[in-house]
């Protein structure tokens, strides 16, 4: 199982939110690069990044920032925010991710996310964002509440060249209160996509949780920042064995 340790991105500073309120907003660190360049130092071989003023406007805010972290970091990027085009994900990987979430767009524009995922050249590079409040869908920063179902969304990718989805369960999202470990299992029941659990994560239980039901990724933010994981051990557990990228 991978582990993506996350870097949340609000005007240039590493942050977390408490369940995407942006009003409850902790910030733990001024140098995103140096934040990085310790998660590789424990092992890390993804991390997962968050343009959270692109997620909140649109605008590529933080886009200098993930291009230095992309360019002199030795591990794989994961971006998520702002992805609500095909310019802007092709802006997103331009900048050196490896792959790009696309969430709110994906579920207001499904034919548009369909075409994007089937282009050749994106093969494994697009990633699902299903974030849900009581399984429901989400979207717009969290905003907007969808009738929709992230298990009925999540059944209509199976056999997709996606790189992953990325689910996240918003009322865990920043509390250390745990992975939903019965919606994420309903998730990888549902598609043959990888599914990486987002949302909760506390401690090395929760991880052991994930690997367990068949994760094929887990998320790290605040346990991370206020000294609830080590890290290190974290990979060790996970026995995340992947080759570290060149």
């Amino acid at each position: 199982m991978e582990i993506l340790p996350a870097i949340d991105l609000r005007d240039g500073k590493v942050v977390r939110l408490i369940q995407g309120d942006y009003a409850r907003q902790t910030t733990y660190c001024d140098d995103p690069v140096a934040v990085a360049e310790t998660f590789v130092a424990c092992g890390a071989r993804w991390i997962h990044m968050v343009d959270l003023d692109a997620a909140r406007s649109g605008r590529p805010v933080n886009q200098a920032v993930v291009a230095e972290v992309c360019r002199t970091v030795a591990a794989r990027v994961q971006l998520g925010g702002g992805a609500r085009t095909t310019h802007a994900v092709e802006a997103m990987l331009a900048c050196g991710a490896e792959r790009v979430v696309v969430g709110s767009a994906a579920l207001a524009d499904w034919k548009w996310f369909e075409k994007l995922v089937g282009r050749t050249e994106l093969a494994g590079r697009i990633v699902l964002g299903l974030d849900a409040r009581g399984g429901k869908l989400a979207v717009r920063g969290w905003r907007e509440q969808l009738q929709a179902t992230a298990v009925d969304v999540a059944g209509k990718t199976a056999g997709w060249p996606l790189g992953a989805i990325v689910y996240t369960d918003i009322a865990r999202d920043g509390t250390l209160e745990g992975v939903n470990v019965e919606a994420t299992a309903g998730i990888i029941a549902a598609t043959d996509v990888p599914v990486i659990a987002s949302g909760g994560v506390g401690g090395l239980a929760d991880l052991a949780a994930c690997k367990k039901i068949g994760c094929a990724g887990a998320i790290i933010g605040r346990a991370y920042y206020e000294g609830k994981i080590d890290l290190a051990e974290a990979f060790r557990q996970a026995g995340d064995s992947q080759d570290r990228p060149e």
